[in-house]
């Protein structure tokens, strides 16, 4: 499988970043139009399956400040390969059926599989308009506060497991069965 480069660094990932706060009041729109169930995520997603797609749609492989793709914590678990859209990250509005990034498992002979679904806003951009985290689909989002891997300010995010099977939870950020060989 033929990988595409992330765009150039995560520095160009963090420069298309900053300018969510100016598009703070569209995140005012939260979660109104979530499918019911996890099935219409799945249904609104299920052409990521193909990573030819996701990238045809604007999501691009991120890599984290020390060049890894594949991100896990050993003794914890794994969140897979990260594909992201910067158009979506930019606008701090949570819309279930289009996440911000699509997470992919490492499979034991080396391909990628749709696992999971990431939802990303910038904590400050949301923190202006908004007195609570935000959740979707009845869960509050995480906090991942700056210093983080990704060298990003402090953001909110939520892990939906809607492809692949979490022991956690479906909505734990960690996935004891994925695993990363190697980054």
């Amino acid at each position: 499988m033929r990988v595409k480069s992330v765009i150039g660094s995560t520095l160009a990932v963090l420069a298309l970043m900053a300018g969510t706060a100016s598009a703070v009041a569209a995140a005012s729109r939260g979660g109104a139009n979530a499918p019911d169930n996890l099935a219409g995520l799945r249904a609104s997603t299920d052409a990521f399956h193909s990573i030819a797609v996701s990238e045809q749609r604007g999501y691009l492989l991120l890599r984290d400040a020390k060049g890894i793709a594949c991100i896990d914590m050993p003794g914890t678990g794994g969140m897979g390969v990260h594909w992201a859209n910067s158009m979506l990250v930019n606008d701090p509005a949570i819309v279930a059926t289009r996440p911000e990034a699509l997470v992919y498992a490492p499979m034991p002979d080396g391909t990628l599989q749709l696992a999971a679904l990431e939802y990303v806003v910038i904590k400050s951009a949301w923190d202006a308009t908004h007195h609570h985290p935000p959740a979707l689909l009845g869960h509050r989002f995480n906090v991942t506060p700056a210093p983080n891997r990704f060298g990003l300010p402090s953001f909110y995010s939520l892990h939906v497991w809607v492809w692949e099977h979490n022991p956690a939870g479906t909505f734990e950020m960690w996935n004891p069965r994925v695993v990363c060989s190697g980054g």
